[in-house]
């Protein structure tokens, strides 16, 4: 691993234990034995950092969308998808606690927000996608209901209750989506 993906790594754990504002560069530095220049080099600043982690995470956000459609019905899309989240969220709870943490700070979603907005259309367009295919008339509120329903399960799993019993909740979630 080079130093610009450890300098990320060690600013991902440490936004998402400590928050971005709690967490000072030298902090990072620290952590990562090098100097403020070298992160200045890398990323301009503070908020640029945070600026790349979260693109990263965009883009982790989109290889778990990237579900084949070819040859799929709706319902296995979806199926396909709801298995990746839940896959993901337990692998890699940082990514998710990262994100959460950022969108729920007003510092970080003003530094965010052009970032924070195209996220949300990516992922809003897609899960539509899906929802179109079963009822065109009802796509964006199903959309919409759907994307608040995952949230609110990351939100309860990672801050919330510390006996989640989120391998139920799949189970539950995977019978409520194969029946649309």
């Amino acid at each position: 691993m080079d130093k610009r993906d450890q300098l990320l790594e060690i600013a991902t754990t440490l936004f998402s234990e400590h928050g971005y504002e709690n967490t000072p560069l030298s902090l990072v530095c620290e952590h990562a034995k090098v100097s403020k220049g070298l992160i200045s080099h890398h990323f301009k600043s503070k908020d640029g950092l945070l600026r790349e982690i979260f693109s990263k995470t965009t883009d982790l956000i989109k290889e778990i969308n990237a579900i084949d459609k070819i040859n799929t019905t709706p319902n296995q899309q979806l199926t396909a998808l709801l298995e990746s989240f839940f896959e993901q969220l337990k692998v890699d709870r940082l990514f998710f606690q990262f994100n959460m943490n950022v969108i729920v700070q007003p510092k970080t979603r003003e530094i965010l927000n052009d970032l924070i907005q195209e996220r949300s259309s990516y992922i809003l367009e897609k899960t539509m996608e899906i929802f179109q295919q079963l009822d065109a008339k009802t796509a964006l509120v199903k959309s919409h209901l759907f994307i608040a329903e995952l949230d609110g399960i990351a939100l309860s799993y990672l801050g919330i209750y510390d006996d989640f019993p989120l391998d139920q909740i799949k189970e539950e979630v995977l019978k409520k989506y194969s029946n649309q």
